[in-house]
């Protein structure tokens, strides 16, 4: 459990934010409300009393420090992140605290392991980035499909999403990270990323059942292509998305998320499902659960219990993967994930 220490969390007060909030609170861990908007953060903190709230930005350190004093560790969770996560991490590098984010944009993962990834090691500070269901999933599946395999030829990872209802911050998010790409595709083929203008094929993917073959589009790029090469030696990452949830996901008019229990969550269900293979073999991970946002923030809370707790297998920027044991981080997470993992050869 938390034990009473203090988690700040940035973008307290959006969609995933409010979800993170309250795992935090469920942990034992008392939450720092921060971000941009000082009026959302008051109201937040007079409907949850005893919580503090600290208005910062991005463009005022001394605001972020402020934010963070105190705390023992911060999690992002205000996008777009390729304007929010290098100042944060810098006020976490100041701090001398971990940093965790659910920051789903290719690019702005990226830039993370290319500018702090010295500079974390260094201090001996943890910064993980992609904790969030694109991205860490999807990595602690890999990775705990893999086992004891040093390297793979392939690895997929099929997203089965009944719908996708994105919240403002997914299509902001969306909006940065296809300009920084000029509008271009993104793919991870022969142990790099390539940017193409190829149109995303339409294929069949034999999902578990009950959900079974579904059409799904190919190549349909998430934050996975960066979070499992960065320490699975694996040159072939593909992800897919079912054509239901990406219409959906491209549709101007798709409404919000809408809560339909008490903890906030939507009607939504997932299946994600991770395959490696090496040669005739393959080792598959299945991750079964609802609402994409609300699972979000379990897997960051957890993260941070396992930092400030010294189960870690590494310090500097890392993925889930790397840093956590997999299967154990994942069979922690079964108050809000199924897990299935089995083997084949053909």
């Amino acid at each position: 459990m938390g034990s009473g220490q203090t988690v700040a969390v940035f973008g307290a007060y959006g969609h995933t934010g409010r979800f993170v909030v309250a795992q935090l609170l469920d942990r034992g861990f008392v939450p720092v409300l921060s971000g941009r908007d000082a009026d959302k953060l008051r109201a937040m903190a007079t409907s949850t009393p005893g919580l503090d709230a600290r208005p910062a930005s991005v463009d005022d350190p001394a605001s972020l420090d402020r934010a963070l004093a105190g705390a023992a560790a911060v999690i992002n969770t205000a996008g777009p992140f390729a304007t929010t996560a290098a100042p944060l991490i810098e006020a976490a590098l100041r701090a001398g605290i971990p940093y965790v984010d659910v920051a789903a944009e290719i690019e702005a993962n990226l830039d993370t392991f290319a500018h702090f990834t010295d500079r974390a090691r260094a201090a001996g500070t943890v910064v993980v980035p992609a904790m969030a269901f694109y991205g860490g999933l999807g990595d602690l599946l890999a990775t705990a499909a893999m086992g004891d395999w040093a390297e793979a030829d392939e690895a997929h990872v099929a997203y089965g999403l009944d719908s996708w209802h994105p919240t403002a911050g997914t299509r902001a998010a969306g909006e940065v990270s296809g300009s920084r790409r000029g509008g271009r595709r993104l793919r991870y083929t022969n142990g790099r990323l390539e940017h193409h203008d190829d149109e995303l094929p339409t294929e069949k993917w034999s999902f578990p059942e009950p959900m079974g073959t579904r059409a799904v589009l190919g190549e349909f790029t998430m934050a996975d292509v960066v979070t499992l090469p960065s320490h699975l030696s694996i040159p072939e990452v593909r992800t897919y998305m079912t054509t239901e949830a990406a219409r959906d996901l491209s549709a101007p008019d798709t409404p919000a998320p809408a809560a339909v229990d008490e903890q906030g969550r939507s009607a939504q269900t997932f299946l994600v499902d991770v395959v490696v293979r090496s040669g005739d073999t393959e080792r598959r991970a299945v991750a079964r659960g609802r609402d994409i946002y609300a699972v979000t923030a379990p897997l960051a809370v957890e993260a941070v219990h396992r930092i400030l707790t010294g189960q870690t297998k590494t310090v500097g920027v890392a993925s889930a993967g790397e840093i956590f044991d997999a299967l154990d981080f994942l069979r922690a997470l079964s108050p809000h994930i199924t897990l299935e993992l089995e083997q084949t050869a053909s």
